[in-house]
């Protein structure tokens, strides 16, 4: 699931000039896997807060991934924060780049949801997830024991 929200982070601030210019030379690709970390995390605090897997996909399936929804507001929150910390990029550029996260989300949903896309399904979700509390997902492992919650 990381490596299809990190696609998906590079299509989507690769596509839009005004995020890609506000991403300093030389540090997108480490930008782009905070973001795509960063999205992977809060998703799985999402499936936590929703009751597992099925709480996340039927949130995902109600077209829920607007800028107003609170799982977005709580990423987008988490990236802004990150990348001001790690990479000290200006609130403009975190901004940009904050404005992009809700279109993101809808990719990653629509992909979820689409029978035609087997590139991230819920039993690939779960199997992410599940790898989460095992370290399988190298960084992301630091969430300790929440991956047996998705068992």
């Amino acid at each position: 699931m990381f490596d299809q929200i990190l696609d998906l982070v590079k299509q989507q601030i690769g596509n839009n000039p005004q995020v890609a210019s506000a991403i300093p030379p030389g540090q997108a690709d480490a930008v782009n896997q905070e973001i795509a970390h960063q999205v992977t995390t809060g998703l799985a605090s999402q499936a936590v807060s929703q009751g597992g897997v099925g709480g996340l996909m039927s949130m995902l399936q109600g077209g829920g991934m607007s800028a107003g929804n609170p799982v977005i507001s709580s990423i987008t929150n988490k990236v802004v924060s990150s990348l001001g910390s790690k990479f000290g990029l200006p609130p403009a550029a975190t901004s940009a780049i904050a404005a992009a996260l809700p279109a993101l989300l809808q990719k990653f949903a629509h992909k979820t949801n689409d029978p035609n896309d087997n590139s991230i399904t819920p039993g690939s979700i779960t199997e992410s997830l599940s790898k989460l509390g095992k370290g399988g997902l190298g960084n992301l492992g630091n969430l300790g024991g929440l991956g047996g919650l998705f068992k």
